[in-house]
């Protein structure tokens, strides 16, 4: 069930020739990737100060952007030669903290037990895919209510101004997609015991090893 994930090599293919234009300009991938962080705590701070409907636009424009760095790290690194080990745990850290930045822009919409909520519902997908790399299976992705499909629940409020449901939508999203994801990883786990072997990569949804990670062996994106 990969949901928006799907569209990620489409994504991809759009963004050519700005990841050319950056690899022949020096920029690093882990600037890609503060760049990502920045972003999304630019969306998140259009969320919260502007009403719906005015916050759609900036809310749109730097989620895109987010997503877009999110993307061109990876690839940058894959390119360059530059995949480490230090951008992989950027990379993971980063993804945390644009999501985190992003979802607290409900503060000012709706109660901070809901937005609390949503903080812890949508970090379970992660870790389990997490947890399933570090057991030495593939990373699991997608969604249901994956990276895109957060952003793109966001967005639907900002241009809305239906903030308790999109957020009780993410809380949801989020809780089933973490129990697809636990039922795989075990899956796959039990599977390789079965074999007496390790399922040998990890793939990210913007991961950072072998065809579609970014800088280094043990990460991805969620």
């Amino acid at each position: 069930m990969n949901g928006l994930y799907a569209l990620k090599p489409w994504f991809a293919r759009r963004l050519t020739l700005l990841r050319r234009w950056l690899i022949r300009s020096g920029v690093s991938p882990n600037a890609v990737t503060i760049a990502g962080i920045l972003c999304a705590g630019a969306a998140g701070a259009s969320f919260a100060v502007l009403p719906a409907p005015w916050a759609v636009v900036p809310v749109v424009v730097f989620l895109t952007a987010r997503l877009a760095c999110a993307n061109l790290d990876g690839s940058i690194a894959r390119e360059t030669g530059k995949q480490t080990r230090l951008g992989s745990l950027l990379n993971e850290i980063g993804d945390r903290a644009a999501d985190l930045l992003m979802i607290l822009g409900f503060l000012p919409h709706t109660s901070p037990s809901l937005v609390l909520g949503v903080l812890l519902a949508s970090s379970a997908p992660s870790w389990i895919s997490i947890a399933g790399a570090a057991a030495g299976v593939r990373r699991i992705n997608g969604g249901p209510m994956g990276k895109t499909e957060r952003c793109l629940v966001i967005a639907v409020a900002a241009a809305s101004g239906w903030y308790a449901p999109a957020a009780v939508v993410m809380v949801a999203g989020s809780v089933v997609t973490a129990g697809v994801r636990l039922f795989q990883v075990v899956a796959l786990c039990n599977r390789r015991d079965g074999e007496g072997g390790h399922d040998g990569g990890h793939d990210g949804e913007s991961g950072r090893v072998g065809e579609d990670r970014d800088h280094g062996p043990l990460s991805g994106r969620l």
